[in-house]
């Protein structure tokens, strides 16, 4: 089928149809995805419109599947290309032998983000190094004012999908992110995993069990309480701002990190050290929820010039990640922070 002739998703607007990506015409998975709700054969479409309301059922699983997405890339143009690709795979089958549609949707889509992982390696995008070697990417984050979460960012950012965390995952390869996020945050089991790496069960398992390891070791739980993080992140603006060192060490985990994309600091002398030099631009960062989380956005002459994520944990910060690309800054939306 052709860009011409290929059926836009639901809620789109005249989205141009995605060419086939490779490894997703055979998806299995019509078995029953813990964490997902069976839904009745498109036969059984009221009134025998079966494209409205296949149309429909689709419409319902988008939001869990732009969810799924945008943890497996960190990118959310890519979460929406992925969910616009699973639209065009569902819109090729006969849905009426599909028993569970949100189970095989999510099947589709961890099979289209892996190889979009895979590409992003062939075009020599390899993802964040560990501390002391060379970062190359950091995942695209998500605005909201400090009065809260928009409703529809609510499921993107469910379980606490930090900042912190999508930057661990990027350290993983395609198949461990892959296995971590579908078995770990979605419920599927390794039984529909295998069959989208090409492992067995027992070595999807080992895959996710890999990636645990790194995320529980890089991504620590933060503080629940989000006037805790703000007081923490206002301390140390507080300190950057008047040049104070040692209120910026005590307000720093001893371990904590600066992650950005040019490069990785580990240690508070290390971190307060580079922070005191932020005076200049700690004097302009407007408050705002990161992924969730307490952060700031800096904004000089009404254009983001970087955002910054903290992860605080005990009432220290224990992460740092900061996006200051002017190209990935101005494709963020902040309008939300202008009212």
């Amino acid at each position: 089928m052709s860009d011409s002739e290929s059926p836009n998703a639901p809620g789109t607007s005249d989205a141009p149809g995605t060419p086939d990506v490779p490894g997703t015409s055979d998806v299995p998975g019509t078995s029953d995805v813990p964490g997902t709700s069976d839904a009745p054969g498109a036969s059984g479409a009221p009134g025998g419109n079966e494209a409205e309301f296949l149309a429909e059922r689709f419409e319902s699983q988008r939001s869990h599947l732009r969810a799924v997405a945008y943890r497996m890339l960190g990118s959310l143009a890519e979460a929406d290309d992925a969910v616009q690709e699973a639209w065009l795979k569902l819109s090729r089958t006969d849905a009426s032998r599909v028993d569970n549609l949100g189970g095989w949707l999510t099947t589709v889509v961890g099979r289209v983000c892996l190889d979009m992982l895979r590409s992003r390696r062939t075009r020599g995008e390899e993802p964040l190094a560990e501390p002391g070697d060379v970062p190359v990417r950091m995942p695209e984050p998500v605005i909201s004012p400090v009065s809260g979460i928009d409703p529809e960012q609510e499921a993107l950012l469910a379980d606490s999908v930090g900042l912190a965390l999508l930057v661990v995952l990027e350290t993983l390869t395609p198949a461990e992110r892959l296995a971590f996020v579908l078995h770990d945050l979605f419920a599927v089991p390794f039984e529909e995993i295998a069959s989208i790496v090409g492992r067995t069960p027992a070595a999807s398992r080992q895959l996710a069990s890999r990636a645990r390891r790194r995320v529980q070791g890089g991504a620590p739980a933060p503080d629940p309480d989000l006037a805790q993080q703000r007081e923490v992140v206002d301390a140390f603006l507080a300190a950057a701002r008047e040049g104070d060192f040692d209120a910026l060490v005590a307000v720093l985990d001893p371990d904590v990190v600066a992650r950005s994309e040019g490069g990785v600091t580990a240690g508070a002398i290390a971190v307060a050290t580079g922070a005191s030099s932020f005076a200049h631009l700690a004097r302009v960062a407007r408050p705002a929820l990161v992924n969730g989380a307490a952060g700031v956005v800096v904004v000089t002459e009404g254009r983001p010039v970087g955002v910054l994520a903290f992860t605080v944990v005990h009432g220290r910060i224990a992460a740092i990640d900061i996006l200051n690309d002017p190209e990935r800054l101005a494709g963020l939306d902040l309008t939300l922070l202008e009212s």
